[in-house]
C-alpha cells in the first residue's frame, strides 16, 4: 500500500510511531467490491477502516418491514470508520454498507487498528470524530425525510449525482433512487414522471438524463 496515500487520508498518520506505521502498512489490504456487494453487516464481523480509492459506498439501515433508508454515501477519497463499529463502543445499532458502484478500497483491518487505538490516543480521537461527523450526515438525511417533500428530495439527489459524475446521464433505476433518498419506488416514479413532463429530465429504462438544468434547479 502507498504510504503517501494513507498519510493524505488519515490525519493521525503523523502522530504514529514508526512501528505503528509499519503495522498498518503491513496489514492494509486492497479490496475490490462489485456493485451491490455487501461489505459490512452485523453477521459479517468487524471489517475495519475503509478508504475508498474509486467508486462509491452506501451506508444504510433496514426497517422491520424491509424498507431501506440510506444514511449517507462514501465517495472516492473518503473513508468509513463505521465499518469498524466493533471498536467504537458508542455505536449500538446495525448499519449495512454496500458498494453502490464497482469500488476499489484500502482496508485497515480492525485487528490492526485495535491495539494501535489502545496505545495511541490520536487514532481513537480520529475514529470518534469521524463517527460524529458521519452522524451529522445522518441527521441531515433524517431532516430531509421528515420535513422535505419527495419531489425536492428527488431533485436534490439528481442534481448532486449530476455534479458528482460531471455528466447529465445517470444510469440508475427508480428503485435505486428510492433507496438512496429513503422513499418508495412508486413515489419516485411519480416524481420522475412529473419532472419528465416538465421537461427537466428524460427517462429510459434504468436511465435518467437531466435535459434542462434550470428546470430541475427550480425544484431544489
Amino acid at each position: 500500500m502507498n504510504e503517501s496515500m494513507l498519510a493524505a487520508a488519515y490525519p493521525f498518520w503523523g502522530k504514529l510511531s514508526g512501528e505503528e506505521r509499519e503495522r498498518i502498512l503491513a496489514g492494509c489490504t486492497l479490496a475490490a467490491y462489485g456493485k451491490g456487494e455487501h461489505i459490512h453487516r452485523s453477521d459479517m464481523g468487524c471489517k475495519g477502516a475503509i478508504l475508498v480509492l474509486s467508486g462509491l459506498l452506501r451506508v444504510y439501515i433496514v426497517s422491520d418491514e424491509g424498507r431501506e433508508v440510506t444514511l449517507f454515501r462514501i465517495h472516492e477519497g473518503e473513508n468509513c470508520v463505521l465499518s469498524a463499529s466493533c471498536l467504537l463502543d458508542s455505536i449500538q445499532f446495525d448499519l449495512l454498507i454496500e458498494a453502490a458502484e464497482n469500488t476499489q478500497a484500502a482496508v485497515i483491518p480492525a485487528s490492526v487498528l485495535h491495539p494501535i487505538m489502545e496505545d495511541n490516543p490520536y487514532v481513537g480521537l480520529y475514529m470518534y470524530k469521524q463517527a460524529a461527523e458521519r452522524f451529522s450526515d445522518v441527521m441531515w438525511m433524517m431532516q430531509q425525510i421528515l420535513f422535505m417533500g419527495a419531489d425536492r428530495r428527488v431533485a436534490i439527489f439528481l442534481w448532486d449525482e449530476m455534479v458528482r459524475r460531471n455528466q447529465p446521464v445517470l444510469h440508475m433505476t427508480h428503485d435505486e433512487i428510492a433507496r438512496n433518498i429513503g422513499s418508495a419506488r412508486e413515489v419516485v416514479s411519480k416524481v420522475l414522471k412529473y419532472l419528465s413532463e416538465e421537461g427537466a429530465v428524460a427517462l429510459q429504462r434504468g436511465r435518467v438524463e437531466i435535459v434542462d438544468k434550470e428546470k430541475l434547479r427550480k425544484h431544489l
